[in-house]
């Protein structure tokens, strides 16, 4: 989304995955195992000229991976503008969707928590999935790699994980009854 003047980074999934790419590199551990799409978050500024200017455009990409290309269609939810975190059914604000295989990257905005600032909390931000940050643990932006592509993560990637996933997420190798030593899945009996 560079290509629009778009600032995108890292969430979620992904960032976990982000994390335990960067303890495993050496073992070429890729995207979790168990996710099965890709989260991204950006600005509400970045929102809007997505919506203004791309929604339902189609865009071809050629990367190392897919020389031949893959085309992605950019979709954005017509309820990003309700700010709010009532409407559970609408949390994810936008989404590319690779025309090929259906599989997706989702698109949250973060915003800025006009409760929490209200309450003297400066630089307060919240998500409509109800997670919330403040701006200092986002940004500056990180640069890094995940699955051989340049991308960005929070500034306070390990706090943010800890808060939405918990200390155990960044320790512990075992996730329901998979235990991933990269790059080998295993399957535990039940």
């Amino acid at each position: 989304m560079a290509d629009f003047g778009v600032e995108t980074w890292l969430m979620h999934g992904s960032l976990l995955g982000w994390w335990w790419n960067q303890k495993a590199a050496d073992l070429g551990a890729k995207i979790l195992p168990w996710d099965s799409d890709v989260d991204v978050q950006v600005t509400e500024a970045s929102m809007h000229i997505l919506a203004s200017y791309y929604n339902m455009t189609m865009h071809h990409y050629e990367t190392l991976r897919f020389p031949q290309g893959r085309t992605y269609m950019l979709e954005i939810n017509p309820h990003y503008v309700k700010r709010g975190i009532e409407d559970r059914l609408n949390v994810i604000d936008g989404r590319w969707i690779d025309t090929e295989t259906g599989m997706f990257i989702d698109i949250t905005t973060v915003r800025r928590n006009e409760t929490a600032e209200a309450e003297g909390i400066e630089g307060a931000l919240m998500c409509k999935d109800e997670h919330h940050y403040l701006e200092k643990e986002i940004f500056p932006l990180r640069q890094s790699l995940f699955e051989d592509s340049h991308v960005l993560v929070p500034y306070a990637y390990v706090r943010i994980l800890q808060e939405e996933y918990g200390n155990k997420a960044l320790t512990n190798t075992k996730f329901q009854r998979l235990v991933s030593f990269y790059p080998i899945i295993l399957v535990l009996p039940s």
